[in-house]
């Protein structure tokens, strides 16, 4: 398999098309005629390919949260030899059991250096999370931090979904249905079980992932807000077919039941000529995300910031929400603009992709973050509240600034590597002191 430079990386990246919409039923051909009508498998596939479905959900669920994709492929998936186990590396996932659930505020700065020539895959390093991978529950929350790009490699996730927050160098994900280009202030979304390689546009790459082992992502409801708002379905962008007809060796590395196997293919397994389903990839413009926010006063609850979510057996109650506090102007009277002081029922993890956070003043940067477990108080540090009680409440645009939270609904148990990191912030806690008693009765 030839090596992609990032010169030409970043050429394939300019000239992507797109597929438009979140939850369609897409399709794409690369070559023409290499898609079926009429019918998902017929007698003999269209130029000698093979028809084989990507199940992402079960065939009896509703219509509405149906998943799957039909794929038209040089060879079928079935044709591997036997995985066998690999190291982990730095990779860890659910059940979360080698240290115990911390009720304390904690905040990181962005991970380290890599050594030389270390890829995507090799680069994950696991915060935390909870639930348990084996029953398709829960969450976890994993940073990257990569200097090259994956070389005859290709990797897979049967656990969960992955949300790809880049805050770092841009990446041009290949995908078996097609290529994707995710940039800083883009995330790229890449459904369970579909197989992607991910190739750096610059010379590093650093961010963050969410995995969901629930229910996949979708679209919020708007409620009150009505027919628009929020994240558009029309933005997200799917692939078109773009296959590769490569043979020699390639590693093909698995995520199964929290662990990695890996198995040598004889040719790549991105070799899908035509696609049709709803199990798709996507990549995401956060700046497109249409904020709704108060015109009166007082501060909305941060729910409707949220891009995508991933609902639970309890209605409201998402196993992991998306939310992005994304440009946006503020124009509350008598009103306490950053976020205020909460004590949460869901645990909040941020994370910052550029500028600065509005309710932290200092050490909340660019590739860190920040866990605030269930019912641990925050809220901002007391330069913030003391610069906005006092600020002059004229109309105010926030536009240097781009974070987000993975909330979820139980605690994030951090990972004895993330509990004990060099670049874990020692007393954190101080940033809430100092905040004065004002009370006059």
């Amino acid at each position: 398999m030839t090596t992609t430079t990032g010169e030409q990386a970043r050429k394939i990246a300019e000239g992507l098309g797109h597929s438009h919409g979140f939850g369609n039923e897409h399709s794409s051909e690369a070559v023409p005629g290499a898609l079926p009508h009429g019918r998902n498998a017929p007698q003999r596939a269209p130029l000698g390919l093979y028809a084989e479905q990507l199940s992402g959900s079960a065939f009896t669920e509703p219509r509405a949260d149906n998943r799957r994709s039909w794929l038209y492929r040089i060879r079928p998936s079935a044709a591997h030899p036997p995985f066998a186990r690999t190291d982990n590396g730095h990779l860890r996932s659910a059940p979360f059991t080698e240290s115990v659930p911390d009720p304390n505020r904690l905040r990181w700065n962005p991970l380290p250096e890599p050594p030389a020539g270390t890829d995507w895959l090799a680069g994950l390093w696991t915060l935390g999370g909870n639930g348990d991978a084996t029953q398709r529950t829960g969450m976890a929350v994993h940073l990257y931090h990569a200097n090259s790009s994956m070389e005859s490699r290709v990797f897979s996730d049967a656990d969960g979904e992955l949300l790809i927050v880049p805050e770092r160098g841009g990446l041009l994900v290949r995908t078996e249905l097609g290529l994707l280009a995710a940039r800083p202030g883009e995330v790229a979304l890449i459904p369970r079980g579909v197989r992607f390689r991910v190739e750096l546009l610059d010379e590093s790459a650093r961010g963050y992932v969410c995995e969901n082992y629930g229910r996949p992502f979708e679209l919020p409801e708007l409620g009150p807000i009505g027919a628009n708002g929020l994240a558009n379905a029309r933005d997200f962008r799917a692939p078109v077919a773009a296959y590769e007809d490569v043979e020699g060796p390639v590693e093909v590395v698995n995520k199964f039941c929290g662990n990695l196997w890996t198995a040598t293919y004889d040719h790549s397994p991105l070799d899908v000529v035509a696609w049709h389903g709803t199990h798709t990839p996507y990549v995401y413009d956060l700046h497109t995300f249409n904020v709704i926010g108060t015109i009166s006063y007082d501060h909305p609850d941060p729910s409707i910031f949220t891009v995508l979510t991933s609902p639970s057996d309890t209605p409201g109650l998402a196993g992991v929400d998306f939310v992005v506090f994304a440009p946006r102007w503020l124009v509350g009277e008598d009103t306490f603009r950053p976020p205020y002081f909460h004590r949460n029922v869901m645990s909040e993890y941020m994370g910052l992709i550029e500028g600065a956070y509005d309710a932290k003043a200092e050490g909340f940067v660019p590739g860190g973050g920040s866990l605030h477990n269930m019912m641990s108080a925050h809220g901002p540090d007391r330069e913030t509240f003391d610069r906005a009680s006092a600020a002059e409440l004229k109309p105010q645009k926030i536009d240097d600034g781009l974070a987000f939270m993975f909330e979820t609904r139980w605690p994030v148990t951090a990972t004895e590597q993330a509990a004990t990191a060099d670049h874990l912030q020692r007393g954190y806690d101080e940033v809430w002191q100092g905040l004065q008693r004002h009370f006059r009765s």
